[in-house]
């Protein structure tokens, strides 16, 4: 039950970090991981410094380059058809991997940013990762912050009128550009924040360590309704406790292919609801 909640919280947030920015733009941001790749790059620079002003460093970090790339590459293109968006969320991520990948090189590199969450606590014959359960707590955190932001502040009200209707919200006085420039803002927080976690899972950084979770929020993100948070956020728990169940039931001769029945699972609910959980009568009404 933990490393479900834990996988699913991780992937919760990556699906929030990509819904957030569909919501509001249409937009399939697959340079999502990408921030997060920035982040721990960043992290593991900074690595000698306190943790505290590590961790920092690399979440302020994700959310600089997200703002950048919202205001160098997708504002710009903000009315252009969606399959041109697409195209540019690729050529950010193609260029963002190589400019690491020039500077850093392609060799993955180790780095332990939290040593004391490698730390186990014992109840008896269980035990229960640090990092399980600071994976949960940040992920539980960032997204009842996120939801108060959305319920109380202006901008979070302009952000679900944005993500009602652009036009009518520009024509309301919402300031367009201010709201997307903080959505994009938000993403990179939520980028940063599970960069803090996958390091603590794997301890190494690479340029294409993004990739997998982009995918597998992208696949959050259709369960659970494209442009509904609340059915990202579902469809990331759904996806964490379906990885977690699989690998402690398929035979080890089966394991490898674990993903593979992830996928084929997801392709059988999108045919009996290719709505996803929860449907967006905006989004309908747009298409």
């Amino acid at each position: 039950m933990i490393d479900s909640l834990s996988v699913g919280g991780l992937y919760a947030l990556a699906a929030l970090g990509i819904g957030l920015i569909f919501g509001i733009m249409r937009l399939i941001n697959f340079a999502y991981g990408d921030l997060l790749m920035m982040g721990a790059y960043a992290m593991f620079l900074m690595a000698a410094a306190v943790w505290p002003i590590t961790i920092l460093g690399g979440v302020v970090i994700a959310i600089l380059v997200a703002l950048m790339t919202e205001r160098i590459a997708f504002r710009p293109l903000r009315t252009a058809d969606p399959s041109v968006l697409l195209a540019a969320s690729f050529a950010v991520s193609f260029f963002l991997q190589n400019f690491v990948l020039m500077i850093m090189g392609g060799r993955a590199l180790g780095v332990d940013i939290v040593p004391v969450l490698n730390r186990h606590i014992v109840w008896g014959e269980l035990s229960v990762s640090l990092l399980n359960l600071f994976t949960i707590a940040i992920s539980l955190a960032l997204m009842a912050g996120l939801t108060l932001f959305l319920k109380r502040t202006a901008m979070g009200v302009n952000m679900r009128a944005a993500s009602e209707d652009v036009r009518m919200a520009r024509m309301m006085g919402v300031r367009v550009n201010l709201v997307i420039a903080a959505a994009f803002a938000i993403s990179g927080l939520l980028a940063g924040a599970a960069a803090i976690v996958i390091l603590g899972k794997t301890g190494l950084v690479l340029p294409a360590m993004g990739l997998r979770l982009t995918l597998v929020a992208f696949v959050a993100t259709v369960i659970g309704g494209m442009g509904s948070l609340t059915g990202a956020v579902i469809g990331g728990y759904m996806v964490g406790i379906l990885e977690v169940v699989l690998g402690g039931v398929l035979p080890l001769a089966l394991l490898n292919y674990r993903e593979a029945f992830i996928f084929a699972l997801v392709l059988l609910f999108l045919m009996f609801r290719p709505g996803g959980i929860i449907k967006v009568s905006a989004l309908e009404e747009r298409v």
